[in-house]
Formats: structure tokens, sequence, C-alpha cells
């Protein structure tokens, strides 16, 4: 396929080289708001051409757009893409309103064309291997899950993430989306009612959340703990799945490098599962490659994006209200 970048953005660089391991996968051009900065990033990333009008990106001929502008953008550009005959693979949160994600999904369906959400923790070698061990009841009946996504936002992306609600900054929708996403696919099941506490713990300015803790009910009874931060430093993540039989402990998974490790706890003691280290964003658009011709599914779907979305939203109204918020 025939690509084109929308957003020259710090995650766009990360997922171009995974991209080329690809076969067949030729990556054109790039749209930007700032014509130096698609200029520059076209000459770094090797791509024939840059713009800052979408519409002359999109009169390329383009097979299929990766778009990692800013969240307020996503739904616009979607949409456009869909109508030139593309493929779409969407950064998270696919929206800022569950209308708009319904509306790109809608369009994809019209247009027979893919639509896919960047939810990159699910090609995670050991997030299948807990989603197969809960599918197989290796600790019985899971009963409650530990999330901590504490990190620290570095420096260079410390921009629109901390002071713009209006482009979708703030640590919900930047990180529990991808934490609801995860809890999704390791359960199987569907969240429904949430409760979140948010703050500000040195980063956040205005009106945006850098920390935000939740608990999230979801179907069966299982409850969920997450924990998302932008402010804590030298951490380590965690995913701690309990259940009557045992319990499965990771440590490092839920970052971009693709790894971490796995512990069984239960009867028998405890003993490390190996999983090995893997390339998400390979992974990831090797699905939606093979999706858009027609074998298989995206690894995670608009579908799947916009429940991830309904979880952070319900999140924020939560924090706002005080109060328990349903998922529908």
């Amino acid at each position: 396929m025939r690509w084109g970048f929308i957003g020259a953005s710090n995650i766009a660089e990360r997922v171009i080289p995974s991209l080329r391991k690809i076969a067949g996968q030729e990556l054109v051009a790039v749209c930007s708001r700032s014509a130096a900065r698609a200029q520059q990033f076209a000459e770094q990333q090797g791509l024939a051409s840059a713009h800052t009008e979408l519409s002359e990106l999109l009169a390329l001929g383009l097979d299929a757009v990766y778009i990692s502008s800013t969240n307020e953008q996503h739904a616009a550009q979607t949409l456009a893409a869909l109508d030139a005959g593309c493929h779409v693979l969407c950064e998270k949160p696919l929206a800022m309103s569950r209308a708009d994600a319904a509306q790109m999904i809608d369009r994809a369906q019209t247009a027979g064309r893919v639509l896919a959400t960047n939810h990159h923790l699910r090609a995670s070698a050991l997030h299948g291997q807990v989603r197969r061990m809960v599918e197989a009841r290796t600790i019985g009946r899971v009963h409650a899950v530990q999330v901590s996504h504490a990190v620290y936002l570095p420096p260079h992306l410390q921009g629109w993430r901390l002071d713009a609600p209006g482009a979708g900054g703030g640590v919900v929708l930047d990180i529990l989306v991808h934490d609801a996403d995860l809890l999704r696919f390791l359960l199987q099941a569907e969240p429904r009612r949430i409760t979140t506490v948010t703050r500000q713990q040195g980063l956040g300015q205005g009106q945006v959340e850098d920390s935000a803790m939740s608990l999230i009910e979801f179907d069966g009874g299982v409850l969920a703990q997450t924990h998302e931060s932008f402010v804590a430093r030298h951490a380590a993540t965690r995913l701690h799945v309990l259940g009557t039989e045992g319990t499965l402990y990771a440590e490092g998974s839920l970052t971009q490098a693709g790894g971490g490790r796995l512990w069984l706890r239960d009867e028998q003691g405890e003993r490390e599962i190996p999983v090995p280290t893997v390339d998400l964003y390979e992974i990831g658009c090797s699905a939606f490659v093979q999706a858009c011709a027609g074998q298989g599914a995206p690894l995670a779907s608009g579908v799947d994006g916009e429940r991830s979305l309904a979880v952070a939203l319900a999140g924020l109204a939560s924090a706002a209200s005080g109060r328990a918020q349903p998922i529908d």
C-alpha cells in the first residue's frame, strides 16, 4: 500500500521504522500544519513530499493513512481520508466525542474501508499470554485487576498534553484509554461503570489533569483499579490479575518497548513465565495491512477505539461530578 502520514509527530517517528519492516509498503508523504516541520519530517523519514493542506496529501492516490495529529483533529481528518478512499489507522483517542467516533465507524463501513485504532498494548506477547491464561482459567475465576500506568511525561512531550483541554490534553484521554482497551482485551468483557478521581500533581496546567485513579466495574463482576500519571519519575509499570486460584503479575509491559516480565503465583509457588520482547508497531501495522487486504481484522478496530473513548469520557464525567458514571 501507498501510505501518507497526517501529523509529523513523535509517535509517527516510531511507527515508520516498524512499518518499513512490512513487505510491500511504500511510505509517500506527510501533512502537518507547520510547513517547516513537515519538510523536516519528510527529509528525516525519507518521504517524497511534505504538505500543509490535507487535500493535497489525499490527492496523491494513497491507499492508507496513519493519523497522529492532536486529538481534536482525528475525526475530521479520518472522515476526509475515508472519503478519499483510504484505509485509516488512527491514534487514540479515536475522537473527542462518542458521536464523532460513531460517525467515523459508520463512514468506514459505508466506504468499505478499514478503520483501526492504534492501541499498541494489544500487540504485546506478554499481554497475549495473560489473555490466554485468563481465558483458560489458569488462575481460576478472575475477580480483580490492578493497573499502574504511572510514568513521567518526557520534556519533549510536555506541550499540549498538559495545557490544552480542547486538544484532548490530560492523562485520562492519553493513558486511561489505553488501560481501558487493555482491560477489555484481557478480560473479554465490557466495562459498565467507572468512578474516577483526578488531580494536578505538578505538571498539569489550567483544567488539565496529570494524575488519575479509577475503579471500573466490568460485566461478570470483575473490579479493575487503574492509576495513570504523568508525574511518576522512575516508576515501573505494573499489571496484576487476581483470580480465585492464583495471580498473574507483570512488570514493565505497559510501555512502547514491547517487553516486560510475567510471573504466575499459585499453590505451587511463584514462577516466571517467559515471554519474548516484540516490536509492537510492526505487529499492529502488519495486522492492519492484512485486514486491508481482506485477511482478518486489525488488533483494535474503530469500535474498540470508541469503547475505550467511552470509558475515558465517563471517567472525566465522574471526576467532574464526584459520582460513579455509567458506561453505555
